[in-house]
């Protein structure tokens, strides 16, 4: 995230936006089974994470983790997770959920592009729709390599940098473009919404490469057939021609 005002600002937002994220939540706790995106596709079809096992005991460090349904998902599978969010209205409903699905980790209240943990703390770093979107690229992945020790992993989603050029201000992705792809980052859809940041695939990686992660895979998502989102800014047949998602995989070396 960038500056005072600017955290202000995506907090704000983010306590306006919460509600809406309630039910997707505790549908997200109760489920066994991992889940990415808007279309939520299953982790056994797309393999990011690996062997599943391998993070039984492991830290892992959610960036930007809203209800906390992954930081959860990764509890279930023996991880032992910590979540932050920028938003206390987020993060109640995450300590609500710990209590109604019996699972605790810890929850802290701040910046995911300045954790207040040791350097080299964790094995996993991930962010789905947190600060992958919601956070500067140019902080929060040096951030993220600053807490993962050498040889952890960072992967993280986001909109496709195609989804972003594709859309305007307000409505779904279009099948033209209609911004500029050099240069983008920093994009407001509107003056009363959070800051959101889309770089593009050159810049991303040499950012990666810069911070010291070696990627080892990106995947980009289609809608499946017969899909649906609650979500106006895209469509199951945009999305099932052109990829509205992606999945970065990352080697800290």
């Amino acid at each position: 995230m960038g500056n005072r005002d600017e955290l202000e600002r995506t907090r704000l937002a983010w306590a306006k936006l919460s509600d809406e994220f309630l039910e997707p939540g505790r549908r997200c706790w109760a489920s066994p089974e991992i889940a990415w995106g808007i279309w939520n596709i299953p982790e056994r079809e797309l393999a990011t994470l690996g062997d599943l096992s391998q993070w039984k005991d492991k830290e892992v460090i959610e960036l930007g983790c809203g209800t906390g349904y992954f930081s959860a998902w990764m509890a279930k599978l023996g991880a032992k997770p910590t979540g932050i969010d920028l938003t206390p209205a987020q993060l109640d409903k995450a300590r609500a959920f710990q209590v109604e699905f019996d699972l605790a980790f810890p929850l802290i209240e701040g910046d995911a592009c300045s954790v207040p943990l040791p350097d080299q703390s964790f094995d996993l770093a991930i962010s789905e729709y947190g600060a992958s979107i919601w956070c500067d690229p140019y902080r929060w992945i040096p951030e993220a390599a600053r807490l993962l020790r050498t040889g952890g992993q960072l992967v993280f989603l986001r909109n496709s940098p195609l989804s972003i050029i594709c859309s305007e201000d307000n409505g779904p992705a279009q099948d033209k473009l209609v911004r500029d792809w050099f240069g983008m980052n920093r994009i407001e859809w509107s003056a009363d919404e959070a800051v959101e940041y889309h770089l593009p695939h050159g810049p991303m990686i040499q950012l990666l490469r810069d911070s010291g992660f070696r990627i080892d895979g990106l995947k980009e998502l289609q809608a499946p057939e017969g899909a649906t989102t609650r979500h106006d800014y895209m469509t199951a047949d945009w999305a099932s021609r052109w990829p509205c998602e992606e999945i970065w995989i990352t080697t800290k070396e």
